[in-house]
């Protein structure tokens, strides 16, 4: 992971015996191996840092997790430490960005699941009073159970009216479970392109007539921009920028780009949905928004069907959202 730093579950040795400890230390060269003998041992719960050495990252932040031992001996303590004291070294450094494994859920036996819940949960609380790029990163998809009766409503949703039915484009199988607020926009590049189904039809009841209109006259009574329709609800439903932003699961230097360029902005689809689901619109009311940047939500494509199936039972948690685009290979909600 390209970011400033990353973290490294360890043992108190910090020897780099196994999984994701002995991978990076391979990947970072002889010289980590060199400074972790020098700095350790390295408390439970406690963390260290060095310098990333040949990883992309600057840096690496060692923690030591605890062994599973079903839940009684005060493992779920020691584990939030572990992500707490990671974020808050990170932010004492100063570092923008930084990347987390699922701390324990290897050699040492904590259900993966769970520290992927655990773990959503404290970077969440985390990002909501810091500014930070978080991202958390599982081996496959057998890390987490998704519902399987929310699995069983979605997919006899995405199979109804089966006739209309496109394959998605937007199929994504990376192994990157992105729970952060904000996301990393330099990594946007790595994701595969944006290719949904768009339309630059308005409903007709915003569509204006043409008889009798010069081009220019015509071209005069224009809708609202996506940006500055944006800002009006954000107003409305008397919301803050941050609030908003942070809710949409986008950065701080996405949401200035669109507050400088409010008649030219475009966001991608996954952006302008997560501003809906960040006000808590409606499905009209989502409509009218994607419309604004030339977008719709058909019945034709999964994603916009699990879009669809969210909003319409007025869920309209990000994360929870994100978990199902991504149960079924579809890009992630935020930028």
């Amino acid at each position: 992971m390209n970011t400033d730093a990353i973290v490294n579950t360890t043992n108190e040795e910090m020897t780099g015996y196994s999984g994701v400890d002995k991978a990076i230390h391979r990947g970072a060269g002889p010289l980590l191996d060199k400074r972790c003998a020098e700095i350790a041992p390295l408390g439970l719960g406690e963390v260290k840092v060095t310098p990333g050495y040949d990883l992309p990252a600057k840096y690496i932040i060692h923690t030591s997790g605890p062994v599973w031992q079903g839940g009684l001996m005060g493992e779920s303590a020691i584990l939030r430490s572990c992500y707490t004291e990671a974020l808050k070294k990170a932010s004492e450094m100063g570092l923008s960005s930084l990347s987390f494994p699922l701390i324990s859920s290897g050699a040492y036996g904590y259900p993966k699941d769970r520290v992927l819940k655990f773990a959503v949960g404290i970077i969440t609380e985390f990002l909501y009073t810091h500014e930070m790029q978080v991202y958390l990163c599982v081996y496959d998809k057998t890390s987490y159970q998704f519902s399987r009766e929310l699995f069983r409503e979605i997919s006899e949703i995405i199979e109804d009216d089966s006739s209309d039915f496109v394959p998605s484009p937007l199929s994504r199988r990376e192994c990157a479970y992105e729970a952060s607020v904000p996301l990393r926009e330099e990594m946007r590049a790595a994701r595969p392109a944006a290719a949904f189904s768009c339309s630059t039809a308005a409903p007709k009841s915003k569509q204006s007539s043409a008889e009798g209109k010069t081009l220019q006259e015509y071209m005069k009574n224009m809708d609202d921009t996506f940006a500055r329709k944006l800002f009006r609800l954000i107003d409305e439903r008397g919301m803050t920028d941050v609030e908003c932003y942070k809710k949409a699961n986008v950065d701080k230097k996405t949401f200035s780009k669109i507050k400088c360029n409010p008649d030219t902005y475009k966001p991608s689809k996954q952006t302008a949905v997560a501003f809906a689901v960040a006000l808590k619109l409606n499905l009209d009311e989502t409509q009218e928004l994607l419309a604004a940047a030339g977008l719709t939500l058909s019945k034709s494509f999964v994603f916009d069907k699990i879009i669809r199936y969210f909003i319409s039972k007025g869920i309209y948690d990000i994360f929870e959202i994100n978990e199902a685009l991504f149960e079924f290979d579809q890009v992630l909600l935020g930028c």
